[in-house]
């Protein structure tokens, strides 16, 4: 890769070691990559695009697919280079954008529908409440009567999610409870950035 720049052999031989240490490769790097794991490889494009030096640093979905733990991996490598690049970053990951990023663009098909901060974009609804609900025999014909109440129910595992500006708690469980809903208990849930993308776009984050 780094002959492709213009770069001295011995500088490149330099630089890779450097960067092979920094992403945790340095003790993997006489093997073949076939017999990487998904995150190794993914370090290993990382560092990849750093042989250059670049100034921006373009990634695409770097955790796409890896499971918790190599995300969290890569997470921590990408927070090491905010400091010192410019890094463009996408990703279907909200709680992804959240952590890592400074300033987040929203896209909903094709077009930027909202840009700032994390704390920007979720105070940009924090006159909303969001209400969880845990509950066994919920039926749809329930769910169907809560959204001609509240317009934005959502589905989770083991219940439901209510987002307005006002959710009233007694009525949602005097609504539920005469239906053979068995609540099992009701909370009042922080703002996240998946809910300011349900607000803005009417619609669940998709690949």
């Amino acid at each position: 890769m780094g002959g492709i720049h213009g770069l001295e052999r011995e500088e490149v031989k330099k630089h890779s070691e450097e960067l092979l240490k920094m992403m945790g490769l340095n003790n993997r790097a006489k093997e073949r990559v076939k017999k990487y794991s998904g995150g190794m490889k993914r370090r290993l494009s990382i560092a990849m695009a750093l042989v250059s030096d670049p100034q921006v640093l373009f990634l695409d979905e770097p955790t796409l697919g890896l499971d918790p733990q190599s995300r969290r991996s890569i997470w921590e490598h990408i927070a090491e280079l905010k400091g010192e690049k410019t890094i463009v970053l996408t990703t279907h990951y909200l709680e992804e954008a959240d952590a890592l990023a400074d300033r987040i663009a929203i896209i909903d098909e094709g077009k930027i529908v909202a840009l700032g901060t994390p704390r920007e974009l979720k105070d940009s609804i924090s006159d909303m409440q969001v209400m969880v609900v845990k509950a066994k025999n919920l039926t749809n014909d329930a769910i169907k009567g809560l959204r001609e109440i509240y317009s934005e129910v959502k589905e989770i595992e083991d219940g439901i999610e209510i987002k307005a500006k006002e959710v009233n708690f007694s009525e949602v469980i005097d609504y539920l409870r005469p239906r053979g809903v068995e609540i099992e208990s009701t909370s009042q849930k922080q703002i996240t950035l998946d809910d300011v993308f349900l607000h803005l776009t009417g619609k669940e984050l998709r690949e």
